[in-house]
């Protein structure tokens, strides 16, 4: 099996990548972690193919994904980024105030980042988001910049694991523990 290194992501979703890893580590027995669906109402549907051509959002979505890392609640969502400067305008406040309401029952919360022009996955847990975040809305940057990220949590690269992010999360885990 090609790691995702020498595969890079080409001809597949970062979600696609996600959601195969998160087969894998549920067939290992290490995680059980969800795809929340955005809930959408459909108006039209192509009746020849069923398919539906137009609908609008029920809701707005919370996070990507949702579920237990032996036996630690967790949720992600995941984003990619064509350059070294990441948008605050891509994550929306109703997520982070989701995320910060998980943490507060206990939960692990945090994004995965593809940097796509450095084929780099990153691990941004909650608290460094919540800085960035709040540095925006004190008047600072509506950005954050690759060089101000912890190199500690850039996923590794890991054969027969896609995005092998829970090896970031122990990380984060341990680091929350000092």
């Amino acid at each position: 099996m090609a790691t995702w290194n020498s595969r890079g992501l080409r001809g597949s979703t970062l979600e696609d990548m996600i959601n195969r890893t998160n087969e894998k580590y549920a067939a290992s027995g290490l995680a059980l972690i969800q795809k929340i669906p955005t809930p959408i109402t459909p108006i039209k549907m192509d009746k020849e193919h069923r398919q539906i051509t137009l609908a609008y959002f029920e809701q707005k979505s919370t996070v990507d994904y949702i579920g237990a890392v032996q036996g630690i609640p967790v949720c992600f969502d995941a984003k990619e980024c064509a350059t070294d400067t990441f948008s605050l305008q891509n994550i929306h406040e109703h997520q982070v105030e989701f995320m910060r309401m998980f943490e507060a029952q206990g939960g692990i919360a945090f994004f995965l980042i593809y940097y796509t022009h450095k084929d780099t996955l990153y691990y941004l847990p909650y608290e460094m988001l919540r800085f960035f975040w709040d540095r925006a809305r004190e008047g600072g940057r509506k950005s954050f910049r690759y060089e101000e990220l912890n190199p500690a949590y850039i996923l590794p690269k890991k054969h027969g694991i896609l995005v092998p992010y829970l090896d970031v999360l122990q990380r984060d885990l341990e680091d929350r523990d000092e």
